[in-house]
């Protein structure tokens, strides 16, 4: 990225109320990903063993995980990078896989106990990522950088945002009246807003269509399903203030065999939205503060998330979308959205009042959010003038794109007898790297003296 070396906005001064609600629309931003992976995974163990988990994998856990592991990921990258790492889709395999265990240790074991299990194979995956960084660090990053050319990140980057885009959709189709307002409110504050506004269009998107949501549902207007628009029953069953019911986790092989081989698929996912943040905010922090150390942040925010029995932690892609939506780039307005998220997380009721949001709106706000990330893929490509001219770019590009997008099931092997899955992003990188390393004429070379370039020659 050429053009790294200069910020992408003047920097913006911010007071503490300026940069709380900042902080509160990258809370918005992550909630709905971060509190649905917890839910999935309970509806496994509940599917699979006939009871509700109630210590670890919660709502509330997750959040706190989410939130500890952000500041842990903050003070390894010496408070650089503003990234906030939320629950990982890519260990939901595995999440199942041990759910559905009925032989040896696990006929009969109670569902927490279960749960603790693959737990403890998160802070193995996590471990491997530190194991990562250790040879990163060793071997030095210009030659781990060479495989991993704009080329190849930027389609990266491009698949990232659109492989949520059906997520996005799904999601807007629950209510489109209401999905298209929030887009619609989003642009507006964006485009022509003024001042503070200007900075916080998701947030103004998110408050004004939930009070609109509220009127709606009190006019007695429903979903496309029929279904209510908003649903306030988490509210009157949720306590003022509570701990979050932690879960120790416990270490067996089979568990870790199937948690731990995730972790190589998923570093490809942390390698892309690394170089999406770089482009976002016109710094290479691939080289300053390192690859090592984002690796080891993401690595010991998913050990210790294991530890306590919340899931796996990874950089999350919605809060990249809002830092190209905002221009605001201040680690610590990130750090306080992990603040936030501890707080929560010990209010349920304030949890369940977020946790109310229409589906709908979630959708729209996701329309721009994920779109932005494509859009700064291009950018990365353009900025670095991938010659596309070329057979092996084209090739390697071409490849990307139809594995990024095309495996949506990812691909799943058995490994010594435990099935183990790759998300469609890991195979894409996978496969990017592998063909960027055979095909003749790649004259890529890493030059972290350049302040945010990931690319000298291409």
């Amino acid at each position: 990225m050429n053009n790294l070396d200069k910020s992408v906005e003047p920097p913006i001064e911010l007071s503490k109320g300026k940069m709380l609600i900042l902080a509160v629309q990258h809370m918005f931003a992550m909630f709905g990903a971060t509190i649905l992976v917890p839910i999935l995974v309970m509806g496994f163990f509940k599917n699979a063993c006939g009871e509700d988990l109630t210590e670890g994998l919660t709502v509330s856990v997750t959040l706190f995980c989410a939130g500890v592991g952000t500041l842990i990921f903050h003070f390894c990258t010496k408070l650089q990078v503003p990234a906030f790492l939320g629950s990982s889709f890519a260990f939901l395999g595995g999440f199942y896989t041990i759910a559905n265990f009925n032989t040896g240790i696990y006929a009969n074991m109670d569902v927490n106990e279960k749960a603790a299990y693959a737990c403890g194979g998160v802070v193995v995956a996590g471990l491997v990522y530190i194991a990562m960084a250790i040879v990163i660090r060793t071997v030095g990053i210009a030659k781990v950088m060479r495989f991993l050319p704009p080329v190849v990140t930027g389609p990266m980057i491009v698949c990232i945002g659109l492989s949520l885009a059906p997520v996005a959709v799904a999601n807007s189709s629950v209510n489109w009246p209401l999905a298209l307002a929030a887009i619609l409110t989003v642009i507006v504050f964006n485009i022509w807003g003024r001042g503070m506004l200007k900075l916080i269009p998701i947030l103004m998107g998110v408050v004004l269509l939930y009070i609109a949501a509220v009127f709606l549902d009190i006019a007695g207007f429903t979903n496309t399903d029929g279904s209510a628009i908003i649903n306030y029953n988490s509210i009157a069953n949720a306590s003022w203030i509570g701990l979050p019911p932690f879960k120790m986790c416990n270490f067996d092989l089979t568990a870790i065999l199937v948690m731990a081989p995730i972790a190589a698929a998923t570093m490809m996912e942390h390698i892309g939205d690394m170089s999406a943040i770089s482009a976002t905010v016109g710094k290479n922090f691939i080289a300053n503060p390192g690859l090592n150390r984002t690796l080891l942040g993401d690595g010991l925010a998913t050990s210790f998330a294991g530890l306590i029995g919340g899931p796996a932690n990874t950089t999350y892609g919605e809060n990249i979308g809002v830092l190209a939506m905002s221009k605001v780039y201040e680690p610590k307005v990130v750090r306080l959205a992990a603040i936030l998220a501890i707080i929560l997380s010990i209010v349920p009721k304030f949890s369940a009042i977020i946790s109310t949001m229409p589906t709908a709106i979630i959708g729209g706000i996701s329309f721009i959010l994920y779109g932005m990330i494509s859009a700064i893929g291009v950018r990365n490509i353009v900025e670095n003038s991938v010659d596309l001219s070329k057979s092996r770019n084209l090739i390697i590009a071409a490849v990307i794109f139809v594995c990024g997008l095309g495996f949506k099931e990812g691909l799943t092997f058995s490994v010594f007898g435990t099935s183990v899955t790759l998300t469609s992003l890991a195979i894409a990188a996978l496969a990017g790297i592998f063909l960027n390393a055979v095909l003749p004429g790649n004259k890529y070379i890493f030059d972290e003296n350049i302040a945010g370039s990931t690319a000298k020659k291409d």
